[in-house]
């Protein structure tokens, strides 16, 4: 080399060295840098699990016996009288959020979430599974009407099984409904939409009629989603969106009669019963799986206290049908 080097040429001639290396290892590698890009384009490995829980299974669907709840997801609260606190828990539970609830869920041993399908928090549950790698098992409800022609049910029942849902049931507030106006033939029908799709089916109720009249008509149910807690809590006697099972004696002494699984909601009578009360309550009871709504920050917490629990059961009411 002749030339006089300046700091000037320095710089370019080693800009320029740096760039044919790479560029010359892009073609030794195969194009390592292209493959790098897309593996950064594909969705991350699901979370891990941490934890195990104990499982029971609908048909051939494996579950854990608690069941992330969906109403703080989805903004839902139950909050009786408290009206701030439906806008406290959606500030709180962003999208990102609720993603981070998905994950720690997973990492803890739960694998399943069940919810009704308001078109955001479903998108949200989607961008889980593509974006994240998520494998957290659905168990949705339609909320469209069961009407004559269950032309909107069947397209939301579609919709859901398009996304991959596991599981599907007939939403309670609708199947408290239609039992109350003797239409159970409509019952029948949701019920055989989900079936004839290849998912469990069932129905879901806080009214122990529906149970009730769905055994006596043999509706075809792969399972129940039936609302149980005591009333061992303060506001229980308000009135005001304070109460979800009005006779959770009743509803016990049924169960331990009927053979298809059963998942509890409002175990924790929307946040006024503690988690191990009502993990003991609704498990002694006869449950087969506790429904559980849970902010993030308390599920690592709640998943030791129903191990603990489901470790030292005592004599159950019901045999486990799940």
């Amino acid at each position: 080399m002749t030339g006089k080097v300046t700091r000037r040429t320095f710089v370019n001639r080693t800009v320029m060295a740096s760039a044919g290396a790479a560029l010359a290892m892009g073609a030794a590698e195969g194009g390592t840098s292209a493959k790098a890009a897309d593996a950064a384009k594909a969705p991350p490995n699901p979370p891990a699990p941490q934890n195990s829980l104990p499982k029971g299974k609908i048909g051939e669907l494996e579950l854990s016996r608690i069941i992330l709840g969906g109403n703080l997801l989805t903004h839902f609260t139950h909050s009786r009288d408290l009206r701030y606190v439906y806008n406290l828990a959606a500030h709180y539970n962003t999208d990102e959020k609720v993603l981070e609830t998905l994950a720690a869920a997973e990492a803890n041993g739960i694998d399943t979430v069940s919810m009704h399908n308001p078109p955001h928090p479903m998108s949200v549950l989607r961008r889980y599974r593509k974006e994240r790698g998520g494998k957290i098992k659905w168990i949705i409800c339609p909320t469209a009407a069961a009407e004559p022609g269950m032309a909107k049910y069947a397209q939301e029942v579609q919709q859901l099984i398009d996304d991959g849902c596991e599981a599907i049931y007939l939403w309670g507030v609708r199947a408290d409904g239609l039992v109350g106006e003797g239409k159970m033939d409509l019952v029948a029908k949701a019920v055989e939409l989900a079936k004839a799709q290849g998912v469990p089916s069932g129905v879901g109720c806080h009214s122990l009629d529906v149970v009730v009249a769905c055994e006596k008509h043999k509706i075809n149910a792969d399972f129940y989603i039936k609302t149980l807690h005591h009333h061992n809590y303060p506001s229980a006697k308000l009135n005001y969106d304070s109460m979800w099972c009005t006779n959770p004696e009743e509803t016990v002494a049924f169960m331990k009669g009927v053979q298809k699984p059963w998942i509890a909601f409002k175990t924790m009578a929307a946040g006024a019963i503690p988690p191990k009360d009502a993990l003991e309550y609704v498990f002694t009871s006869g449950a087969d799986f506790a429904l559980f709504g849970m902010f993030d920050y308390e599920i690592g917490e709640d998943v030791r206290i129903a191990k603990a629990v489901l470790a030292g059961l005592p004599q159950r009411a019901r045999p486990w049908r799940g």
